[in-house]
C-alpha cells in the first residue's frame, strides 16, 4: 500500500475523533483531570497514533497489528464515554455523536485490515 499515513481517510477521521474527545473532556470535573479525562484522551490519541505507526512499519502483518491496537483504543473510548455519561459528566447526545464516530472509524479500520490481509488469511 503506497502513500503515507496522512493519505489515509481513517487516520484523518481518527484525528478528528481525538479533537472531539478533547473538547468533550474539557467539560469534565477538574478532579477527573488525572483520572477519566486523562484516560479518554490517551485512548483517543492512541487511535490515529497507532494507525500512523502501523503505516510506518515494514510489513503488512505489523500494519494489521497496529490497526488492531487502534480498534482496541476505540473500544476503550466507548467504555470510558459510558462511564462519563453515567456519572453525569456528559450528555447522551454528546456521547452518541462520539459513539457514531467510533463505530464509523471501526468500520474503516476493519475495511483497511481486510484490504491489507492476504486472501488466504481471511
Amino acid at each position: 500500500m503506497s502513500g503515507t499515513f496522512r493519505d489515509l481517510e481513517v487516520w484523518k477521521a481518527a484525528m478528528e475523533l481525538a479533537v472531539q474527545v478533547y473538547r468533550l473532556t474539557t467539560r469534565f470535573p477538574k478532579e477527573e483531570r488525572y483520572g477519566l479525562t486523562s484516560q479518554m484522551r490517551r485512548a483517543a490519541v492512541s487511535v490515529p497514533s497507532n494507525i500512523a505507526e502501523g503505516k510506518g512499519r515494514a510489513s503488512d502483518k505489523e500494519l494489521i497489528q497496529f490497526l488492531c491496537h487502534s480498534r482496541g483504543s476505540l473500544f476503550e473510548i466507548e467504555t470510558q464515554l459510558t462511564i462519563g455519561e453515567q456519572l453525569g459528566y456528559s450528555t447522551t447526545e454528546d456521547c452518541n455523536v462520539i459513539r457514531q464516530e467510533t463505530a464509523r472509524i471501526g468500520q474503516m479500520i476493519n475495511g483497511l485490515i481486510r484490504s491489507v490481509r492476504p486472501a488466504s488469511a481471511a
